[in-house]
């Protein structure tokens, strides 16, 4: 028992001169460990700007999605504030407010810039190519992703998926469409790939953005647009300004959106902070498919039974003529710039090895069901 108590009282002195003799940088180092924490609670504040009306269905949640999961997993520390389209740059500036920094976050798609970035259509949608799901795994595990970054690289910007709409809707039209001859001269709101192929088919594509497309169709403008599907058209009124409701959208399979963020702006941002903006992102990416897939469903026996909107649908011929234009256009356009081919090869050899998965299982599916 007097040894056990020698013992404590020794240990107990030892600890007490180790204590008393740690040098001033010891202690230095340990008040910075204990002021570490404060360091940590660093606050930043981003502006988010969007190609779409403030609160839009579906298209404008995405963002506001994308905020609120950003600020409550920050708990604060990172707060989001959405703009929409118009309200701080224009709806198609979005892509150069990132890039200067004029906000450090945008979300819009990528096919809008295709002026700047040829190659950036593919990270929105290709005619006759990947649906929602498909997508979805060309970027985030078929090498989609690494290439989308690097061709937005230059200009100091990351990019994010940010949303899909699935499979939309072919458009609205004063006329009928029963041959190919029907889209010659046409003058129709579509962007993209879409559009490229649509004026090769003899019509005239129009890039509008979604605030002004009521306006243009109904005055005439425009003879004929697409805009997303059933959800998104019925909120616009669409109906009222046209007769004929087209499907399937072979121009858009599976449109996908995307967050940009300002690379400085995240790089800036704690390494915390950063995983919380790349998961807030996954999360509103998969959030606008889910609600496209409950609400379009809904919209669509509205439009029919209280609006008596036609359902039509594109005739086989029409379809496979578009398909024969469409991978003419792409393969030309690849072949004239090696930065668009590298993204196309990835492209191309991921939507063939899907097809080949999805013929005994997605489709073979939903034709036995």
């Amino acid at each position: 028992m007097k040894r056990r108590h020698l013992f404590t009282v020794v240990g107990a002195s030892v600890l007490g001169a180790v204590l008393s003799a740690c040098s001033p940088s010891d202690k230095a180092a340990d008040s910075k460990q204990t002021a570490q924490p404060a360091a940590a609670q660093e606050t930043f504040k981003w502006k988010l700007v969007t190609s779409w009306p403030k609160n839009f269905p579906g298209l404008g949640e995405a963002p506001e999605r994308f905020a609120k999961e950003v600020n409550r997993m920050s708990n604060g520390r990172l707060t989001v504030k959405v703009y929409g389209g118009g309200e701080l740059v224009p709806p198609l500036e979005v892509f150069d407010a990132v890039s200067q920094g004029t906000a450090e976050v945008g979300h819009s798609a990528a096919y809008y810039w295709k002026g700047k970035i040829p190659a950036a259509q593919f990270f929105s949608t290709v005619p006759f190519g990947l649906n929602a799901q498909e997508y979805n795994g060309w970027i985030h595990y078929g090498g989609g992703l690494e290439l989308w970054r690097e061709a937005y690289e230059p200009f100091g910007v990351i990019p994010f998926a940010g949303g899909n709409t699935g499979v939309q809707m072919g458009g609205w039209f004063n006329k009928e469409i029963n041959s190919l001859d029907d889209l010659k001269g046409l003058k129709m709101r579509i962007p993209g790939l879409g559009g490229e192929v649509l004026q090769r088919a003899g019509g005239t594509p129009v890039n509008l953005p979604g605030g002004e497309i009521f306006t243009a169709l109904q005055t005439g403008t425009i003879d004929a647009t697409e805009w997303v599907g059933p959800y998104n058209d019925l909120a616009f009124g669409l109906h009222k300004a046209a007769k004929y409701y087209y499907f399937p959208g072979w121009h858009e399979p599976g449109t996908a959106l995307e967050i940009t963020v300002n690379k400085k702006a995240f790089e800036k941002l704690p390494a915390d902070l950063q995983a919380i903006v790349e998961n807030a992102a996954r999360v509103a990416n998969q959030d606008m498919l889910d609600e496209y897939t409950a609400r379009n469903n809904s919209a669509l026996i509205e439009l029919t039974t209280k609006h008596n909107v036609e359902i039509r649908k594109f005739p086989k011929d029409v379809l496979d003529e578009l398909q024969v234009i469409s991978e003419n256009a792409i393969k030309e356009i690849a072949d004239s710039d090696p930065a668009i081919a590298k993204v196309y090869d990835s492209y191309k050899a991921f939507r063939d090895g899907v097809i080949q998965y999805h013929e005994i299982s997605e489709k073979a599916y939903i034709n036995a069901r």
